[in-house]
C-alpha cells in the first residue's frame, strides 16, 4: 500500500473533474485526478458526444433519403450500415479521451485509474485497475466529481440486449424494427429519434402530459410533429409496468394508459430513458460528516461541501446535470481552491436539446417570467421566413425572446429549429450582458444566415421586425 501527497485530489474523469484537474494544473497545483472507467466520462464515452454523433449520422441519412429529391438529389438503394457507423462513433471517442489524457499530461496533472473512497476531509483510498490500494493525501483539497448513472426501473432491468439505458443505446450494432422508449424526456427523444430515422418503428411512453417535460409547450409541439409525422406514437400520462418475452423473442410491454386503460405495445428493444441519478452515495463522504441528499452534494457558491477541504461539481452538486456546467464549475472551483476570487455567478445555464428539430433555451420561459410577476414583451420570429432555412430546407421551428415589457431587458431565448443548439450561445451572452431587445436587434446580423432569426425575433418584439408581420408596430 502506498501514500502519496498531493495538493488536489479530484475523484471522476468526466467533464467536470477533468476540466477541474486541468485548470488546477494550469494554476500550478500538484493534482491527480482519480477515474474507475475512462476520462471523458458519461458525456464523451457514451453520452454527449457519442450520442450526437449518431444523431449527426442520422439526420444525414434522412435528409438525404427523404428530401434529396426535392433538392436534385437523386439516390438510390441508400442503405444504413450499422456496424460502420459505431467504428466511426469509437473513432470519435477514441481521439477525444486521447485529447484529455494529453492535455492531463501538458499540464502536468497525474491520472490514476481505480475506484476512490474518501477516507477523511484530506485522505482518498483508491483500488487501482490493476488491483491494488492506493492512499492519497491532499495538502489543500478533495474535489467529488461523480457524475451521475443511469436510473434502472425494478420490472425493466438492464439485460444489455433486450432492455437497455442510455449507454448501450449509443451502442447499437443493429438498428432495432421496433422501440419502446420509457420517458419522452431528453435522452428518451434524442437516442428514440436517432432509430426512428434509421429504420426502427418507435413509440415513446412518457408518464406525464407532454413530451419534454419543463421545455416551453411552444417548442415541444414543433419536435412532436416532426415525431409523428416520421410515424412515431407517442403514449402520454402513461405508464409501462412491465413485459414478458413472446415466443418469437420480442417482447409484450403491458402500458397502463391511465382511468383502468390498459394496453400492450409489442417491441424488439426497450429504452429505459427516465433519468439520471447523482452519485454521490457510496464514497465515505457522510461518515466524515459530509451531507449527502438523495445522491446529491450541497454545495455554496464556491462550491464547498459543510467539510473544510472537501468540494463537490458537476451532476453530483446539483441540477442542471449539463456537462458544460460542470466543466465551468469545475474551472472556477480549481480557482478558488488556488486562491484565486472566484465563484458560481452566472445569468443562466443553456440547455442544448439534439432532437429533430433541434431546442435550445436560455434564461426565463414565458411562463416562468410571469410566475415571478413580470409583464413581459414576446418577439417571435418563425425559420420559414428565413432565406438561409429555406435554402438548407430545414424551415420547422422559431426564435422566441420574453422581455421585461416596461424595460425591454431581455429575460430567456428559446429556439426549435436547425442549429439551435449553436445559435443560442448569442442568448446566452445576451442574457450575461443584461442586454436589451434594442441591444440584440439594432446590432447588424450577417445575410443570409440563421443567425439572423435572433435579430428579427428582438426586433419583433419592439414591433420593428422587417420580414415577419409584427404584433404591435411602434
Amino acid at each position: 500500500m502506498a501514500n502519496r501527497t498531493f495538493d488536489v485530489i479530484v475523484i471522476g474523469g468526466g467533464p467536470g473533474g477533468y476540466g477541474c484537474a486541468i485548470r488546477l494544473g494550469q494554476l500550478k497545483q500538484k493534482v491527480v485526478c482519480v477515474e474507475k472507467e475512462e476520462v471523458g466520462g458519461i458525456c464523451l464515452n457514451w453520452g454527449c458526444v457519442p450520442s450526437k454523433a449518431l444523431i449527426a449520422a442520422s439526420h444525414t441519412y434522412e435528409k438525404v433519403k427523404v428530401h434529396g429529391a426535392g433538392m436534385g438529389i437523386l439516390t438510390e438503394g441508400i442503405k444504413v450500415d450499422s456496424n460502420k457507423m459505431q467504428d466511426w462513433k469509437a473513432g470519435i471517442v477514441k481521439k477525444l479521451t486521447g485529447g484529455i489524457r494529453g492535455l492531463f499530461k501538458g499540464n502536468g496533472v497525474e491520472l490514476l485509474m481505480g475506484t476512490a473512497r474518501v477516507t477523511g476531509p484530506r485522505s482518498v483510498e483508491v483500488k487501482t485497475a490493476e488491483g491494488g490500494t492506493e492512499v492519497l493525501e491532499a495538502t489543500k483539497a478533495i474535489v467529488i466529481a461523480t457524475g451521475s448513472s443511469t436510473i434502472e426501473i425494478p420490472t425493466f432491468k438492464f439485460d444489455g440486449k433486450q432492455v437497455i439505458g442510455a449507454r448501450e443505446a449509443v451502442s447499437l450494432r443493429e438498428v432495432p424494427k421496433r422501440l419502446l422508449v420509457i420517458g419522452g424526456g431528453v435522452i428518451g427523444l434524442e437516442l428514440g429519434m436517432v432509430y426512428q430515422k434509421l429504420g426502427s418503428e418507435l413509440t415513446v411512453v412518457e408518464a406525464t402530459a407532454g413530451l419534454l417535460p419543463g421545455v416551453d409547450p411552444e417548442c415541444t409541439a414543433v419536435v412532436e410533429k416532426k415525431f409523428v409525422k416520421l410515424g412515431g406514437k407517442v403514449l402520454k400520462n402513461a405508464t409501462a409496468k412491465g413485459y414478458e418475452k413472446n415466443a418469437d423473442g420480442s417482447l409484450a410491454v403491458k402500458v397502463d394508459l391511465g382511468g383502468g386503460k390498459f394496453d400492450t405495445v409489442v417491441t424488439d428493444v426497450v429504452l429505459v430513458a427516465v433519468g439520471m441519478r447523482p452519485n454521490g452515495a457510496g464514497l465515505g463522504l457522510e461518515e466524515i460528516g459530509v451531507k449527502v441528499e438523495r445522491g446529491f452534494v450541497p454545495t455554496d457558491p464556491l462550491g464547498r461541501t459543510a467539510v473544510d477541504g472537501v468540494y463537490a461539481i458537476g451532476d453530483v452538486s446539483g441540477m442542471p446535470m449539463l456537462a458544460h456546467k460542470a466543466t465551468k464549475e469545475g474551472e472556477v472551483i480549481a480557482e478558488v481552491i488556488a486562491g484565486h476570487k472566484a465563484a458560481k455567478d452566472w445569468v443562466s445555464i443553456p440547455a442544448a436539446i439534439f432532437t429533430d428539430p433541434e431546442i435550445a433555451v436560455a434564461g426565463l420561459s414565458e411562463a416562468q417570467a410571469k410566475e415571478k410577476g413580470i409583464d413581459v414583451r414576446i418577439g417571435k420570429f418563425p425559420f420559414a421566413a428565413l432565406g438561409r432555412a429555406m435554402a438548407a430546407d430545414e424551415t420547422e421551428g422559431f426564435f422566441k425572446v420574453v422581455a421585461d415589457k416596461k424595460t425591454n431587458q431581455l429575460l430567456g431565448v428559446h429556439i426549435v429549429g436547425a442549429s439551435a443548439t449553436d445559435l443560442i450561445s448569442e442568448g446566452a451572452l445576451a442574457l450575461e450582458m443584461h442586454a436589451f431587445l434594442e441591444d440584440i436587434g439594432l446590432t447588424v446580423h450577417p445575410h443570409p444566415t440563421l443567425g439572423e432569426g435572433m435579430m428579427e425575433a428582438a426586433m419583433n418584439g419592439l414591433g420593428h421586425a422587417i420580414h415577419v408581420l409584427n404584433r404591435e408596430a411602434r
